[in-house]
């Protein structure tokens, strides 16, 4: 008899889509009222499953609804999304999703999603044409006799810059074009495919469960909590610095043992594969020429202009999107690549990331399959309830269980912001403890859930590594308990300073 195989990211995403349609038919439909901001009329537009309102556009209106938030928040645009009204949660009419829904939720998914899926198309392709150039060996040849003997600067680096990209703007979705760089890199330094892995992906997730600038998360919870997004910084600086060491520590742990002993990897069996995949020798037959220096200047400067664009200018995936495929055109050119191999590699490039746009379209149709079925704000309902009694300390570790089990249903941060923030930041008021504590828990919650949520990145990241998600589960599980023991310890203190 054959040995089992771990399901494919594929596979466990579809399975999941299944067991949340089969969760329609169980849990009751039913919304929260919502209240959205319409600039060009300098009105508020209150909507819930039966009508919409049009209502003045002042804090008058604000607190006839219960909400405590400045009115300012959004007429200058902080918040930008509706949001929940508390107390106005209502059941409606069952709307279980069927076998038809579920086929076509992976269908409905890639279409919704398809600015991410371009982007990662598009990557893949810039990937394609910077191989052919052979400019990557040269790189990769030459730091690898740089840093020969302090390989684990590179830990240090790209997980810390990472965190730092996470913390400030939200980096998360743009470190999939990071993967098909920097593991190569590691793979010379003799470290395994698991460690740049473990850089990219728990750099930008530990960055963006401890916000502080990020506007995905930090500002726009703070908002629509009603606060000042600047009250709490201070323990989120600390919470970061004290978070990033742990993950430093572990992965170095890790990435030490397994260049010591090649046979300690928990992806050993998978070495081979991966090395031709990707691969994992240096070429020293291959120089760093002026050419080759220009096309890598080239390469690295797409990620400093997307890194600026979406920190600064307010960029998103289209804007990102056209910054590669430019990229790419003039790799081309410098490069002196004939028209018909140009296109022909960068349609190859394209192609061996098509599993991975897959996986992020059949992700997006789980979360079509929730607002369909109306079951995210019952979930939500139940939730806020469930608080009811407890004192401060047990309440906010609470709240940090359930932000971690309301981000299966929606990883968005600031979808959850935005839905969640009117309804729970008042529970605060009643434990007698700041707003901001119901911001950190949210942000930690979700954040720790996300080195293992599959319904977020991980899956479509792992697919690109070549790393089964039960291997992934191996190494991580044993860092999430240390964070949440940390993190459960940070707030219960938090709340009695």
């Amino acid at each position: 008899m054959k040995t089992l195989k771990f399901p494919t990211a594929q596979t466990i995403l579809i399975i999941i889509a299944g067991l949340v349609a089969i969760l329609t038919w169980f849990v009751p439909s039913g919304t929260y009222d919502t209240l959205a901001y319409d600039k060009v009329e300098n009105t508020f537009i209150k909507k819930n499953s039966d009508k919409s309102t049009t209502l003045p556009a002042t804090q008058e209106t604000l607190n006839s609804l219960d909400i405590k938030i400045p009115v300012e928040k959004f007429t200058n645009g902080d918040i930008w999304k509706p949001i929940g009204i508390p107390n106005t949660y209502k059941q409606v009419e069952a709307k279980p999703q069927g076998i038809i829904a579920f086929i076509k939720s992976p269908i409905k998914g890639i279409i919704e999603g398809a600015d991410i899926i371009f982007l990662v198309l598009i990557i893949g392709g810039l990937i394609g044409i910077i191989n052919y150039t052979n400019a990557f060996d040269a790189g990769i040849s030459w730091l690898a006799k740089t840093l020969k003997g302090y390989e684990y600067v590179l830990i240090i680096l790209v997980t810390t810059l990472i965190a730092i990209g996470g913390t400030t703007f939200g980096l998360a979705e743009e470190t999939i074009a990071f993967y098909p760089i920097l593991i190569p890199i590691f793979l010379a330094a003799k470290y395994d495919a698991m460690v740049p892995l473990a850089c990219i992906y728990i750099g930008s997730s530990i960055g963006s469960m401890c916000s502080t600038t990020n506007p995905f998360s930090a500002i726009i919870a703070s908002d629509a909590a009603g606060i000042n997004w600047t009250t709490g910084i201070t323990g989120r600086f600390i919470m970061l610095g004290l978070g990033t060491l742990i993950c430093i520590l572990y992965i170095i742990r890790y990435a030490q043992r397994v260049k010591k002993d090649p046979t300690k990897s928990i992806i050993y069996d998978q070495k081979e594969e991966i090395e031709q995949h990707f691969g994992s020798t240096t070429n020293d037959s291959i120089k760093l020429t002026t050419r080759l220096r220009f096309i890598l200047i080239i390469f690295i400067s797409c990620f400093i202009v997307m890194i600026y664009g979406v920190s600064q200018l307010e960029w998103w995936f289209l804007e990102m999107t056209v910054v590669f495929l430019i990229g790419a055109i003039a790799i081309g050119i410098v490069g002196r690549i004939k028209e018909h191999t140009f296109v022909d590699v960068f349609i190859k490039g394209a192609g061996e990331l098509l599993g991975v746009a897959i996986i992020i379209g059949i992700a997006r149709g789980i979360t079509i399959i929730m607002n369909d079925g109306q079951i995210s704000d019952t979930l939500l309902y139940y939730a806020s309830n469930a608080t009811d009694g407890m004192n401060k300390g047990v309440f906010i570790n609470a709240m940090l269980y359930i932000y971690g089990g309301l981000s299966f249903f929606i990883p968005s941060s600031s979808g959850m912001a935005v839905l969640t923030m009117p309804i729970m930041s008042p529970l605060a008021d009643g434990v007698g403890i700041g707003r901001e504590m119901i911001v950190n828990a949210y942000q930690y919650g979700m954040g720790l859930f996300a080195f293992i949520n599959p319904t977020g990145l991980i899956l479509a990241s792992l697919a690109i590594v070549k790393v089964g998600y039960n291997k992934w589960l191996k190494f991580v599980i044993p860092l999430v308990i240390i964070l949440t023991v940390f993190t459960m310890l940070v707030l219960t203190i938090s709340v009695y300073l």
